[in-house]
């Protein structure tokens, strides 16, 4: 993957991230940027999936002043923004059809119209694409436009999933959790054996944004200087019939709960004061997560 980036990052060729949703294509995108001729010009990034077809076809091509109701003055749209620079369109896959083609345009002349107006506005951009869907198979179905798909995809890059590289697991938690100890000013620098053991044995069905997540929420839970098994007991082994997802809201507060009890010693009164709840909806939670 680097090599291949390394590679294509010099030239202006379009390029295409593939991969599942938190593997890192944006920030793939970035370093791509960073590493070209570009890189003393604009990153700008987008989320085709965010936005509604006409409020996205504003963002990316911008308006004239009375093209629309609200439209009180003229907007540069994102492509103008990264003139001279790289746009990274994330989620292409999300598309309008017509704005499919206005993108197509774009690819192939460095120009487009805004809405309201009536001449094209030039542009020097390098397009970064990304989709965690199947391009190809869409634009077979008539999903998404096949000349727009032959075209962003002259260079493809695959980002596995973290599942498919176990190896690169540890290594990613000792740099978030250096990341995060210096941010809330925690002495933890250490992962304990179970700790990698659990990360090793979990599937993360978020890839990298997951592992992001639980090495965060670990780092400010850990009361020493060693992330132990403890600190993440909401992760199950995907090879049990439990597994827990890190996002799972229950699994986050029966950690929290359990670490109140822990730090007041057992009060459950006091327990329930720090957590700002009533002590009988502390007691039937207790109850509901099995910590009786």
């Amino acid at each position: 993957m680097v090599k291949l980036a390394q590679k294509v990052a010099a030239t202006d060729t379009t390029v295409l991230l593939l991969g599942e949703t938190g593997t890192g294509k944006e920030i793939f995108a970035e370093a791509i940027h960073q590493a070209s001729t570009r890189r003393n010009k604009s990153f700008v990034a987008v989320n085709c999936s965010a936005f509604t077809k006409e409020l996205l076809e504003s963002e990316l091509f911008g308006h004239k002043a009375g093209s629309f109701t609200g439209a009180v003055k003229d907007k540069k749209g994102l492509f103008e923004e990264a003139n001279g620079g790289t746009i990274f369109l994330d989620e292409i896959g999300e598309l309008d059809h017509e704005l499919q083609a206005k993108l197509l345009r774009v690819l192939e002349s460095q120009q487009f119209i805004k809405i309201g107006d009536t001449r094209p506005t030039h542009v020097d951009v390098r397009i970064l694409a990304a989709t965690n869907r199947n391009l190809q198979k869409e634009s077979e179905e008539n999903h998404f436009r096949s000349d727009l798909f032959y075209r962003i995809s002259v260079f493809q890059i695959v980002l596995p999933a973290l599942r498919e590289r176990k190896k690169d697991i540890v290594l990613l938690a000792e740099y978030f959790m250096q990341y995060f100890a210096s941010r809330v000013k925690n002495q933890v620098n250490r992962l304990s054996a179970g700790f990698t053991e659990k990360l090793e044995a979990y599937d993360w069905p978020g890839n990298i944004r997951e592992l992001k997540n639980v090495i965060e929420r670990a780092v400010i839970l850990c009361d020493g200087s060693e992330l132990d098994e403890y600190d993440i007991q909401h992760i199950q082994s995907s090879k049990t019939n439990q597994t827990l997802s890190a996002f799972d809201l229950s699994s986050v507060e029966k950690l929290h709960i359990q670490r109140v009890i822990s730090h007041t010693h057992g009060n459950r009164a006091e327990a329930a004061r720090l957590l700002n709840i009533g002590v009988a909806t502390l007691y039937r939670k207790l109850k509901e997560y099995g910590l009786e």
